[in-house]
């Protein structure tokens, strides 16, 4: 009896202490407004995102910065789909912005890539010219450049651009 005993105490400690040394992950509420970040070690841990004014990357000022600008301007899923858009003399043509970079202009049926920068879709056609679709105010533009221009040369012409296939974000 007094083995049983033994070893029932035994038994009940080790089962006593087993939480102290077990590893137990952190709880973490993932939902809208919060971010989660995950570390090396595979702990996480969230934080509410309107206690962050911006995320900083040390020894990667160009890196901050980015982020910052970007977090002012729509997200790059803002610029995917089929954009209705002038070509500066009233006339109306398509741009169609795909995930995969590639973009396909109904004018001259030219293909070209598209980035996402500093807040815009920055397209490069295969002829040389370059458009650009913004968020300015509440309305969306597109700016043309032609062949031999950059996109921070004065643009050829501005005009209106819509989304016609807009999605959730």
């Amino acid at each position: 009896m007094r083995n049983a005993m033994r070893v029932a105490s035994i038994a009940a400690m080790v089962c006593l202490s087993m939480p102290l040394f077990a590893k137990t992950a952190a709880t973490v509420k993932n939902g809208a407004g919060t971010i989660v970040i995950v570390f090396k070690d595979g702990h996480r841990q969230s934080f509410n995102l309107s206690d962050i004014l911006r995320v900083e990357f040390p020894g990667g000022e160009e890196a901050s910065a980015a982020v910052s600008a970007n977090a002012q301007g729509p997200s790059r899923a803002h610029f995917i789909g089929k954009w209705e858009v002038g070509e500066g003399n009233g006339q109306r043509f398509f741009i169609t912005i795909e995930e995969s970079g590639d973009a396909h202009r109904t004018l001259g049926n030219v293909h070209g890539r598209w980035i996402y920068e500093d807040g815009e879709a920055r397209i490069t056609w295969d002829d040389g010219a370059h458009d650009a679709i913004r968020k300015v105010g509440s309305k969306h533009q597109k700016a043309a450049f032609g062949a031999g221009k950059s996109f921070t040369d004065a643009p050829d012409n501005v005009t209106g651009a819509v989304n016609t296939t807009p999605h959730p974000i």
